[in-house]
């Protein structure tokens, strides 16, 4: 693939990016290479400048070379980690050429086994996003971080506020399950509530995520992409957006979860939206989500490969008999990383000749549910998408 048609190349020559940079800085960390020989690379840096849809945060077209400027900055991760960031994405003349362009190349990315992270623009690009994975023939699971459900009628234009309408309704239907991490139920109509648990989707409250943010990993654990709207971390915080809310993520929450989506062996794609440089004060917003890319690439990093990667032979195993033994529950703990999976079994069904399972990302919570003869939630959630 020519990435030169769709993208513009980062100059270090002009504006902010022209630096008197340190040999340990990040920035030497990366290639910015045209034409990339991808077998050679991790990580893809991709930045985006349309903002055509992003509801009420014009100006976050912008972001991707403030992002840049702090990124650049920071302290390189790793000395063997190799990084090529691709420039940024030419705007379509209409928002379908600018998502088919995106897609194209991400799709192309993953393919290849470089994880992109794609910066700037309106969180709608999580629809291109998902529309990577469309050839790739596999279910998708998504995450999102963000403080509202982004619902919205189907025949409304897509805009920030409801892609995740396009993405349930996309056919043929390859999402297997989504995730949104950090809702703030004063933004989220009861009805938004019942449709999620009516799909089996999982919803997770600012307030519960916080009181137990551990609890994040396994979600995360999950996802094949995640979307992370910086409108979900608070305005003290991160004060570059028109739609930032007084309440929200702290950023060393955000830099958590970001460092989580890093160590998942199983996410092939991550995305920072709604950045709006004209509204920063100091560059705080953009000094931030640069540090919360450098968490995703220390992650990465320190990935253990583990399950999908790894055999679930080396793992220690887990019996938990539950409802007078009418259940019986499977866990697995990985001796590597201390990290926890439950067996869930796909339902009895004619059709299917042998017995298969699917293995869950879960936390010690869950085993200590388990062991307290309660159904964990999650293991329940699984079983009923796979009736």
């Amino acid at each position: 693939m020519n990435f030169s048609e769709y993208l513009e190349p980062v100059s270090l020559a002009q504006g902010d990016l022209k630096f008197n940079y340190t040999d340990n800085c990040f920035l030497n960390s990366i290639s910015t290479e045209t034409d990339p020989d991808l077998s050679q690379y991790k990580i893809a840096i991709i930045g985006v400048d349309d903002d055509r849809a992003s509801d009420n945060n014009k100006g976050c077209g912008l972001a991707a070379n403030e992002i840049r400027k702090y990124l650049y900055r920071l302290v390189r991760v790793s000395n063997d980690l190799k990084i090529v960031d691709l420039g940024n994405l030419k705007s379509g003349a209409t928002l379908n050429d600018t998502y088919f362009a995106l897609s194209s190349i991400l799709e192309e990315l993953i393919k290849n086994n470089v994880i992109p992270i794609t910066i700037g623009g309106g969180q709608d690009l999580t629809y291109a996003n998902f529309l990577a994975y469309k050839n790739l023939e596999q279910t998708v699971n998504l995450v999102s971080v963000d403080s509202k459900l982004n619902l919205g009628e189907p025949d409304e234009e897509i805009n920030s506020n409801n892609f995740l309408t396009k993405i349930i309704l996309h056919q043929p239907n390859f999402l297997f399950n989504y995730s949104n991490i950090g809702y703030q139920s004063y933004f989220v109509d009861k009805s938004e509530i019942d449709l999620m648990n009516k799909l089996y989707f999982d919803v997770y409250r600012l307030g519960q995520v916080q009181s137990s943010i551990e609890e994040v990993e396994p979600i995360v654990r999950n996802a094949d992409m995640l979307s992370f709207d910086v409108s979900s971390i608070r305005q003290s915080e991160a004060p570059g957006n028109n739609n930032a809310s007084p309440n929200g993520f702290y950023g060393e929450q955000a830099c958590q979860i970001a460092r989580y989506a890093g160590l998942s062996d199983k996410l092939t794609s991550i995305g920072f939206h709604e950045v709006n440089s004209e509204m920063d004060v100091n560059g705080q917003t953009s000094h931030l989500v640069a540090q919360m890319i450098w968490y995703v690439v220390d992650g990465v990093v320190n990935r253990k490969k583990d399950f999908p990667i790894g055999s679930r032979k080396t793992y220690t195993k887990y019996i938990v008999n539950i409802q007078e033994g009418e259940n019986e529950l499977v866990f697995y703990k990985s001796d590597k990383s201390e990290r926890w999976w439950m067996d869930v079994p796909y339902p009895a069904h004619q059709k299917i000749k042998y017995e298969r399972h699917l293995l869950v990302p879960c936390s010690y919570k869950d085993y200590q549910t388990a062991c307290n003869n309660e159904m964990p939630d999650r293991w329940w959630q699984t079983f009923q998408k796979l009736l």
